[in-house]
């Protein structure tokens, strides 16, 4: 059992849960927003509302354009990490706690979203079936076998921030390719 629970191989699995992840948002995302649009309005600031749908009003092909950008930091994070345990060379563990805690956070906008808008929304399954449960046995198992520190994890938070340009380059090139 240790095996499955082995960092590198928790490191690996990374891509493919992100994956799985944005399949389910792939997949509902496009006939989600059309059929809950109004509800947007009602529970949210006009403006802001103006700006979700804005956002988020792509076609399914888009947002696979836009979620394949993505995929591709997420894969080079990957390979960053797995750079690090065979090399050392710490600034590759520090862009993987930085895409993974972007992914362990972003988990928690899916389940927010389900509570204010009572339902079922695009990743909110998968958030709890999935990202959760491996963030916390990915980020234990760094931590026992002393890959990251807490240094690590708050040094690398503050770069979270630099993730929402990304998105939004990321849907913009979804919207302008498709």
């Amino acid at each position: 059992m240790e095996f499955w629970f082995n960092a590198q191989t928790l490191i690996w699995l990374f891509p493919i849960l992100f994956i799985l992840h944005d399949f389910e948002e792939i997949i509902m995302a496009e006939k989600w927003l059309y059929n809950n649009r109004n509800k947007l309005y009602e529970r949210l600031p006009r403006k802001l509302a103006d700006r979700a749908v804005k956002q988020f009003s792509m076609s399914t092909a888009q947002f696979a354009v836009a979620v394949l950008f993505i995929f591709l930091f997420v894969s080079i994070s990957t390979i960053m990490a797995n750079q690090y345990l065979i090399n050392g060379i710490a600034f590759n563990i520090y862009f993987f706690t930085v895409v993974t805690l972007v992914f362990f956070i972003h988990a928690f906008t899916h389940i927010g979203q389900s509570i204010l808008f009572r339902s079922t929304t695009p990743g909110v399954v998968t958030s709890l079936i999935i990202i959760l449960p491996y963030s916390f046995i990915l980020y234990k198992s760094l931590f026992i076998q002393e890959i990251i520190t807490w240094k690590i994890i708050f040094t690398s938070l503050p770069f979270c921030i630099l993730f929402f340009p990304l998105v939004l380059i990321a849907h913009w090139i979804g919207k302008k390719v498709i």
